[in-house]
């Protein structure tokens, strides 16, 4: 770059700051501008990194109740909501003080306030005590993320009918909870108030739990909801919610037509999440809008040259860590290199217990669009670590190309899926064929192997799973 441009980016959240990180070290002078008073956004504020704190402390709670079966016995578990909550909150501040000690450190300048375009190279900052500030640039990112989707055709608005926001408050623990949404984000808060005494019951319009993954991988930890909730109902529906005053009493509909009401304290709302791209002046841009989502090609650009967006605004998967590489792209396109978002895999997990986690294609899609693969499956009551940790209901997959033996999918399910996953996303980025994961020596005894015991299932070599030997 011959001289510096100015790049703001509207949005703090994981796609946003790292977005203003990554251009500040280009050399870029970069404003980040969020209503919050820190950055983190809706992830490290109220999504992602709560419900990671309170689903660690759920899973401590069910450790302690379960240790009994191996001959160690805490006593009845005392929980105090308010320290829970208090721990959850002091998570959160610390990650969100470090984000701004980071723009002071890379020369960010962070303003707080609601952004609105006054033109392409523009925008007005309303700021919290009621100033406004105009703000020129040569180009901006736009990462103004999501929110949660409220229920069709059911307007009550009450403090008993919550969204992820307000569950993840972790204010009190209702008697009688609905959650409506089997997926993400429901199962994930859904299983925390239900491991800390709430009767849950979930409500799933689709045939399964968890949609996007293969019905293999969700059945194991369905059949661990199933104890664990009062009742899951799939193929159903909320069609209306009463306000009364000991509650809520809410009609819920299957696919025959039979409905049946039933009481509860509160209700969960996860049903999905609508793009953040109203009142943001886009209208005095050339920026284009389709179903309210930001249109944007493969460089991350809009129909506006001044503009580019990334993260939930843009839609796809609307992830964390998406966001974040979609903000390295729109980056590195500003800084006159030559980048394109087309990554042959996205991860996703389902952070319940035992965590789902699945990447590229699975068996389902490719049944629905007649591509020609094999799955093979390495179950872990095969493996020696899942035995030691009492896991032993856990599998992995792989989805996998029967004639060039390409790994086209992952997906696993068990304690620590979360983090194994990423070594099946950098076997797909890479092309790696089944049999380099083969042969790639994992430690023992770990739960990674299985994913190597996997392969070798592909070739009928498993040491731990006997399967018949194919002529490979």
């Amino acid at each position: 770059m011959n001289e510096t441009k100015d790049v703001v980016v509207i949005g703090g959240g994981p796609g946003g700051y790292a977005a203003a990180f990554l251009a500040a070290s280009y050399g870029f002078r970069t404003t980040l501008v969020d209503m919050r008073s820190t950055p983190g956004g809706v992830c490290l504020h109220c999504g992602c990194i709560p419900s990671k704190a309170l689903l660690h402390a759920a899973k401590l709670l069910t450790d302690a109740r379960e240790a009994m079966e191996i001959g160690i016995d805490f006593g009845q578990p005392r929980v105090e909501i308010d320290k829970i909550r208090l721990w959850k909150e002091r998570v959160v501040s610390q990650l969100t003080t470090g984000l701004s000690q980071q723009c002071l450190r890379r020369g960010v300048t962070f303003i707080q306030g609601q952004a609105t375009f006054l033109g392409s190279n523009q925008i007005a900052i309303l700021k919290p005590d009621g100033q406004q500030s105009e703000l020129l640039f040569d180009h901006c990112i736009l990462a103004t993320g999501s929110r949660p989707t409220p229920l069709p055709g059911i307007p009550l608005q009450s403090p008993r009918v919550m969204d992820s926001t307000a569950a993840l408050a972790f204010e009190q623990i209702p008697e009688r909870l609905l959650v409506v949404g089997g997926g993400v984000i429901g199962l994930e808060l859904g299983s925390v108030y239900a491991t800390f005494g709430s009767r849950v019951t979930i409500v799933e319009m689709s045939p399964t739990l968890l949609p996007g993954a293969d019905r293999d991988l969700v059945r194991v930890v369905a059949k661990r909801l199933e104890k664990l909730t009062e009742s899951i109902r799939l193929e159903s529906k909320v069609t209306a919610l009463v306000e009364r005053a000991d509650g809520l009493l809410a009609t819920l509909e299957n696919s025959a037509g039979q409905a049946e009401e039933l009481h509860f304290d509160r209700v969960l709302v996860a049903i999905g999440r609508l793009p953040n791209s109203e009142n943001l002046g886009l209208e005095k841009t050339r920026v284009r809008l389709e179903r309210g989502l930001v249109q944007v090609d493969r460089a991350m650009r809009t129909a506006d040259p001044a503009i580019l967006a990334i993260g939930d605004v843009v839609g796809g998967p609307m992830l964390a860590h998406k966001a974040a590489h979609e903000a390295r792209i729109a980056v590195e396109v500003l800084a006159g290199k030559k980048a394109q978002f087309d990554p042959r895999a996205i991860p996703v997990v389902a952070f319940t217990d035992p965590e789902v986690a699945w990447a590229g294609l699975t068996e389902t899609e490719a049944k629905k669009q007649g591509i020609p693969v094999k799955a093979v499956r390495f179950p872990w009551g095969a493996s020696g670590r899942a035995h030691t940790l009492g896991q032993v209901d856990g599998s992995t997959k792989l989805i996998v190309d029967p004639e060039t033996e390409r790994v086209l999918g992952i997906g696993m399910t068990g304690p620590g899926a979360g983090e194994m996953i990423s070594e099946g996303v950098l076997a797909l980025e890479m092309g790696a064929t089944v049999r380099d994961l083969a042969e790639t020596i994992h430690p023992h005894p770990t739960l990674s192997e299985t994913v190597m015991e996997a392969a070798e299932v592909f070739f009928g070599h498993s040491v731990h799973y006997f399967t018949p030997r194919q002529n490979r």
